[in-house]
């Protein structure tokens, strides 16, 4: 086996290490035949939250090991091919095996980076709000291709895009917008996206061609699950109707059916404008306890990570990711220090190396504070 193919084996194998870790594989199998045999309790679903939890969690530890297992097996498959492959002296059998090994490489590192996702809500759908920042029209024109940015990215990955809201521009782009995202792990990947976006660019608002700089803000919150109760008093709420518009300003309703709700004691405001009254008051509400549910999450977690820490003034302070198209071309993370020159890659759509290097960066820190717990007790 040549020396590059025994460095990618080797990178596989490791990725393969670090997910039975991740697993406890050991002893895996063992609690997938407890909750396998707990599926099968004829009186589950008399506490249809208990028995959604339980089906989710049993699917989840299936798939884990499914992938595991397969992506062993197909090791183990390919490197029987190459030695074959070299006893017959068969250069073709080699080099299609060699292919599949770089493939595998490939697969096996983005199921190491799946198995980072076991946050109490990573496996949900999630709400994404895209805000101008201050700068006018230059903002809104930001705000407008960071949201195209995000949808883009989501239908790659085969998720559900539902739009929920959207405040257009005065001359251009959007004010603000929400987006219901549906997939599994959809909050897990995209949760390290919040916080603040700039831009800086040759703007084609300014006759002059001057160079600027553009800031948006990106808040992400998990959809909250049936079997998670938030309470929320009726006086602590305040809902307004009102007409909501479209691009360009047109009325896309014709009756004040946009639906405005204004959480008093934390000034959280959520808002829906695309359905009925009806469904925009379910929309909103839904929204309001995701966020309080992603509020409760932070505060929890606000001693191990600063991630989702409140989104504040888009402005120079709270940068999480600089996009530069003008002197050069530049976008880099300011948390991970992960960078691109492929500028339109990913405002394409190209987030992955980002988030996965964010995520890592999570789970480090989760650890070096487990750590440090320990230490202390």
């Amino acid at each position: 086996m040549r020396a590059e193919t025994e460095h990618v084996v080797a990178e596989i194998e490791k990725s393969l290490a670090l997910l039975r870790q991740r697993l406890n594989w050991e002893t895996a199998p063992h609690r997938l035949e407890e909750l396998n045999a707990m599926s099968e309790d004829p009186e589950l679903w008399n506490d249809p939250a208990r028995a959604q939890k339980l089906m989710r969690d049993r699917q989840v530890l299936a798939d884990a090991i499914d992938g595991y297992t397969g992506l062993a097996r197909e090791l183990d498959d390919q490197r029987e091919l190459i030695e074959l492959g070299e006893a017959e002296d068969d250069a073709e059998v080699v080099a299609e095996a060699e292919a599949a090994l770089r493939a595998l490489r490939e697969a096996a590192a983005q199921k190491e980076i799946e198995a980072l996702l076991d946050g109490e809500a990573d496996g949900n759908d999630t709400f994404l709000e895209v805000n101008a920042g201050a700068g006018g029209t230059e903002s809104c024109d930001w705000a407008s291709m960071l949201a195209r940015m995000y949808v883009r990215w989501a239908e790659a990955h085969g998720y559900k895009v539902e739009l929920i809201s959207e405040s257009p521009g005065e001359e251009a782009g959007i004010r603000s917008v929400t987006y219901q995202i549906r997939g599994q792990n959809a909050y897990g990947w995209l949760k390290s996206e919040s916080g603040v976006h700039r831009l800086v660019r040759i703007s084609p608002y300014d006759s002059a061609a001057r160079r600027h700089t553009s800031f948006s803000s990106v808040w992400v919150y998990p959809v909250v699950d049936e079997n998670i109760e938030i309470e929320i008093a009726p006086n602590d709420i305040r809902i307004d109707t009102y007409r909501s518009s479209g691009a360009g300003g047109q009325h896309v309703n014709t009756t004040d059916s946009a639906v405005r709700i204004t959480h008093i004691p934390t000034n959280i405001v959520v808002t829906s404008s695309e359905k009925s009254q009806h469904q925009n008051r379910a929309n909103a509400m839904a929204a309001l306890k995701s966020r309080l549910y992603e509020m409760e999450l932070r505060r929890r977690n606000e001693a191990i990570t600063a991630q989702h820490e409140a989104k504040g003034d888009a402005g120079w302070g709270n940068q999480i990711r600089s996009y530069v198209l003008q002197p050069y071309q530049m976008v880099k993370d300011l948390r991970t220090n992960h960078e691109t020159s492929d500028t339109q890659g990913v405002l394409d759509g190209d987030l992955d190396p980002f988030m996965a290097a964010a995520l890592a960066l999570q789970v480090a820190g989760k650890s070096r504070a487990d750590a440090q717990a320990g230490l202390e007790e």
